[in-house]
């Protein structure tokens, strides 16, 4: 329709130049599953005197974008795959009714066939002008038509009347009509046509066959349809020309998009044999033959049929006759009595005589020779009782049967397919002998020579014409066990089978056929051969060797612990089970050296036997818990597959596979080995993601203090990181080396390093994890010798999947400086000057205070000194350079007397002219008794102040010097008083050494006097007075006699 209107509108628009124009049949067309189904295809707009070809293709309604090609007027090998095999067997072919038009015929049409078909003409014209092709829709609907009537013989008598029924159903979705006939078959021809009786067409109108329109016009012929699916035919009057075969026909109609009908399906029934008894005497004879020209060797069946009627009743004897000469008579007995010259030819089977039924007489000749051409005749004889009981015989004979028997003339052709012209080695060589225009018992050899054909030929295996197979010499053996087989598939059609095929089975394989014929005659019966035929392939047998390879590949050469690889051995060509291969991954640590790895040897992983079982090696990976191993169907694949992979994984791998042969005694030979590629698998540590703060500070510190620092870890690669910290130092100093002065291990041990053992900080340095991130540094009681550069250095440890614990990075913080300071020296001594003018023998007092001190755990070391100027007065010349300055008395922090380099002029000791005081922590006074010209000068204090440092060592902080003290030492005119205080001598024979005498006089006196009386009167101690001891204290006195006493401290006198 679409084409048409197209066509209309360009005859309105007067198109001037011819436009290609492609039609097919309208659809949709609607076709039963089996019938024959065709489509036409025209084209019109062309340049004429062009011949046109069509291309058929067709789409599924499943994938109506995608082209399936069926069959092409120009390309023989235009089809499909799907549709090669059906256009190669003529079952779809391309009809051409003429250079523009053809007609798509698809004699069995198939389910799958359903879809757009679409018609296609190439492109004559040398320009594009107009549509080239177009489409139709095939739809394909079961075949649900059945047609049936009870196959039956009937036996009727002329005159009688004749009901038949036959049921027509049908299960379709589709709009179609039904046709509905009975039909008559001649028994005695059956080539000629069925005569038509009566039919109910698809319009429903009744119509009869020519001979029989009469009688359906008088009544004695109906078609009645009884039911939906029941239709009875009906036959008054029978007649002697109704006898034959009866059979009801059904056709499933269905009407197209152009108006036509078409005939989708056509089936019928089972057939009723009728048998119509005549009413008179007469018979009539008939002689039916299939054909009637044979070839040599065929059989012949003659049949003789009787008509008459009631024959079972009546008596007749049957002759045949070959020209002139009888073949057998067969008498009412249905005793056969051969002629002379068949009786050897019945006892070799080769010929049959006998009575089928009452009215049919057959005569069957096996193995016709061109000696039995000619005519024969079948003569019948009825006898006849007479009512007066003689008998009469009625003979009738029919027509002469020209029978010809050609001499047979072999015609056979012979054609040799194979499987596949190169086979590989293992696969199965499947050899097909097809003999043609075969008509006697055949027989086959089959032979086997190189390809030059340049050695012997060998036989493998013969065919007899009785189908018994003889293998030849050389193939016995191997064919015992099954690997060669040779069969008669049909008669004409025979096979040759070498499973398991070895590279010298390549070569050419020829089939060479023979025809046979019996001959038999009287005393004998021979086999003549008359036609051979042969013909022959070469096989090529490419050996598995030359095609075996072996890689490995790996898409991840180079991993992070913990991660999971596979590798992947690829075996070339595809599994063949009569050759196997076996299959073993092996592999090298990682470590060697380069010119150690010559000398190490893989060990192998895991082995895929030939048989299909696993067998693990000695080397495993993972403790074999790790690895994984498969293998894909075809056995073309081989994966080993690593999980959590550690430092024993990394290495080298390759894939060994040895090729098998399986022999036919089931024996095994190795036939290739390959070796696949290295592939180097690096087991490397996860990239580090170990960060530590790296904030610089500077810390100052006094010293005695605590000093804290601080380690943080701002991130890590794992949760499960460990870390060690060492804490370094750089000293003020500046030295080349930092020092290391601890290290905690990951475990939580630590170890001093060398700079704590020199610096003896064992005891002050502690180190704390305040949590998985935090670790701290402390040092309690600073000094100064601490001052330097700290920082710590953290070391990132990941346990590997075997579970050995790895570095894997380090990083260290910011630096930290730390400055520790000694105390600020605040030591300030009095230094108010003034003058002190003392006479001779008198005390001369110096004090010396403290008004402020650095630290209130300082201690002084106090030192007096003089200084004096010679032959001038000290107050007028103070500062001469030419003064001299003399220590006059020192106390150290220690509170020794005489420390440093102080050596005072006078004597120590209990003689000493020097009282020292102190009467607090930061006053002091010396006092110089006995004041001597000498003793005038300037006097001043010189304080240092002392510190105890962390190592309890002393250390000096300060020193100061207080003011001038000008002393000037007036002299006295001698007197008595200052004559004997002026000698310590004399001093003490006056005032003390009297005291001593004079008690020791008086205790010995006492003592004389005690024993005195105890030796007179033993009684006197108890009435008398008791003695007293008086004990006098130890006084000091002063210089002077006329001073009191005092309590004085001298040099060594104090702790």
């Amino acid at each position: 329709m679409a084409t048409g209107a197209l066509l209309l509108a360009f005859a309105l628009l007067g198109v001037a130049v011819a436009q290609r124009v492609v039609t097919v049949q309208n659809g949709p067309l609607v076709r039963t599953e089996g019938s024959h189904v065709t489509i036409w295809c025209n084209v019109t707009g062309y340049k004429d005197g062009l011949k046109q070809d069509f291309d058929w293709s067709m789409y599924l309604p499943t994938a109506p974008g995608r082209e399936i090609r069926i069959v092409s007027t120009a390309q023989s090998d235009y089809a499909y795959a799907v549709y090669a095999q059906r256009v190669n067997s003529k079952e779809i072919f391309v009809e051409r009714l003429s250079d523009d038009s053809a007609v798509l015929h698809i004699t069995r049409v198939q389910a799958r066939d359903q879809g757009v078909f679409e018609c296609y003409t190439p492109n004559t014209d040398g320009q594009y002008l107009g549509f080239y092709s177009a489409r139709t829709n095939l739809t394909v609907i079961p075949d649900s038509l059945m047609v049936t009537a009870p196959p039956q013989t009937l036996s009727k008598v002329e005159g009688d009347t004749l009901q038949l029924n036959c049921e027509v159903s049908r299960t379709t979705t589709q709009h179609t009509h039904l046709s509905v006939g009975w039909y008559l078959r001649s028994p005695e021809d059956a080539a000629a046509p069925p005569q038509e009786l009566v039919t109910l067409s698809r319009d429903f109108v009744l119509r009869s066959g020519g001979p029989y329109r009469q009688r359906m016009a008088a009544g004695d012929l109906r078609l009645d349809k009884t039911s939906a699916t029941s239709y009875r035919l009906t036959i008054h009057k029978l007649q002697p020309v109704d006898q034959g075969l009866l059979y009801c026909q059904a056709v499933e109609w269905i009407q197209d998009p152009d108006g036509s009908w078409f005939a989708m399906t056509r089936k019928q029934s089972e057939k009723t044999q009728l048998r119509i008894q005549p009413t008179d005497r007469d018979f009539s004879i008939q002689v039916s033959t299939e054909r009637r020209s044979f070839m040599a060797g065929e059989p012949l069946e003659l049949r003789c049929t009787i008509e008459a009627q009631n024959v079972p009743e009546r008596f007749f004897s049957v002759s045949w006759v070959f020209s002139s000469s009888s073949v057998a008579v067969v008498g009412p007995s249905a005793v056969p009595v051969l002629g002379s010259e068949y009786v050897a030819r019945e006892a070799a089977g080769l010929m049959t005589v006998r009575k089928e039924s009452p009215n049919v007489y057959l005569l069957k000749l096996q193995r016709l020779s061109p000696r039995d051409t000619g005519k024969y005749i079948c003569r019948v004889t009825e006898r006849e009782k007479t009512p007066t009981g003689d008998f009469i015989d009625r003979s009738k004979r029919s027509r002469n049967v020209q029978i010809t028997v050609q001499p047979l003339k072999s015609n056979i052709t012979v054609s040799l397919s194979v499987n596949s012209s190169e086979v590989l080695e293992g696969d199965r060589i499947q050899l097909t002998c097809s003999v043609h225009s075969a008509t006697s018992p055949l027989s086959v050899v089959w032979q086997w020579t190189d390809k030059q054909s340049a050695g012997p030929i060998q036989e493998i295996a013969s065919v007899d014409r009785d189908g018994t197979v003889v293998h030849g010499a050389n193939y016995r053996e191997r064919s015992g066990y099954g690997e060669i087989r040779v069969e008669r598939v049909r008669a004409d059609v025979f096979s040759l089978s070498l499973y398991n095929a070895l590279p010298e089975d390549e070569g050419q394989y020829r089939c060479t056929a023979t025809q046979w014929i019996e001959n038999i005659t009287e005393t004998e019966t021979n086999w003549e051969k008359i036609g051979e035929q042969s013909a022959s392939k070469t096989v090529t047998v490419k050996t598995v060797e030359s095609s075996f390879m072996v890689s490995a590949s790996s898409r991840t050469p180079s991993i992070s612990f913990g991660d999971s690889f596979d590798l992947l051995c690829l075996v070339k060509p595809r599994h063949n089970p009569r050759v196997p291969t076996s299959v073993t991954w092996r592999f090298m640590p990682a470590g060697a050296r380069a010119e150690d790895e010559d000398q190490r040897e893989f060990k192998d992983l895991v082995t895929f036997t030939r048989e299909g079982t696993l067998q693990w090696g000695e080397q495993l990976l993972g403790l074999g818990t790790r690895t994984t191993v498969d293998r894909s169907h075809s056995n073309t694949n081989f994966r080993l597959s690593v999980t959590r992979a550690g430092r024993r994984e990394a290495g080298k791998y390759q894939c060994t596979a040895i090729l098998w042969r399986r022999n036919y005694d089931n024996s095994w030979s190795r036939v290739a080995n390959r070796t696949s590629n290295l592939l180097g698998i690096s087991v490397l540590q996860p990239e580090s993601k170990l960060k530590v703060l790296k904030n610089n500070q500077s810390l100052a510190y006094q010293e005695d203090s605590r000093v804290r620092i601080n380690c943080s870890i701002a991130s890590q690669t794992s949760q499960d990181s460990q870390h060690a910290v060492l804490w370094y130092i750089r000293r003020a100093s500046g030295s080349e080396t930092d020092e290391l002065l601890l290290r905690i291990e990951r475990t939580g041990a630590f170890e001093y390093g060398a700079y704590a053992d020199e610096e003896r900080l064992r005891r002050r340095v502690q180190t704390e994890r305040l949590s998985p991130r935090l670790y701290a540094l402390t040092l309690n009681r600073a000094e100064s010798s601490d001052s330097g550069t700290y920082y710590c250095l953290v070391e990132e440890w990941l346990s590997d999947p075997d579970g050995a614990w790895y570095r894997l990075s380090r990083d260290t913080s910011g630096y930290t400086k730390v400055l520790v300071k000694q105390p600020e020296p605040q030591l300030r001594v009095d230094e108010l000057e003034n003058n002190v003018t003392v006479e001779e023998s008198s005390s001369i007092k110096l004090g010396c205070n403290i008004f402020s001190q650095s630290s209130p755990d300082s201690r002084f070391s106090v030192f007096w000194y003089v200084e004096r100027s010679d032959g001038e007065d000290i107050e007028d010349q103070p500062g001469e350079e030419d003064d001299k300055r003399d220590c006059v008395f020192s106390i150290g922090h220690d509170a020794i007397f005489g420390n440093g380099n102080c050596s005072p002029p006078d004597d120590n000791g209990p003689n000493s002219r020097f009282q020292f005081e102190r009467t607090t922590s930061d006053q002091y006074s010396l006092t110089i008794h006995g004041a001597r010209p000498a003793d005038a000068g300037r006097y001043y204090c010189h304080v240092e102040e002392w510190l105890l440092n962390p190592r309890n060592e002393w250390y000096r902080l300060a020193t100061n010097d207080s003011g001038v003290t000008i002393v000037n030492v007036l002299q006295q005119v001698s007197t008595i008083h200052s004559v004997v205080c002026s000698t310590e001598s004399l001093f003490y024979f006056i005032f003390f050494y009297p005291f001593p005498i004079f008690g020791i006089l008086l205790i010995a006196l006492l003592v004389v006097r005690y024993k005195g009386r105890n030796n007179n009167k033993s009684q006197e101690g108890k009435n008398g007075a008791p003695l007293l001891w008086i004990k006098e204290p130890h006084l000091s006195y002063s210089p002077t006699c006329l001073d009191p006493p005092a309590l004085s401290l001298h040099p060594g006198s104090v702790d």
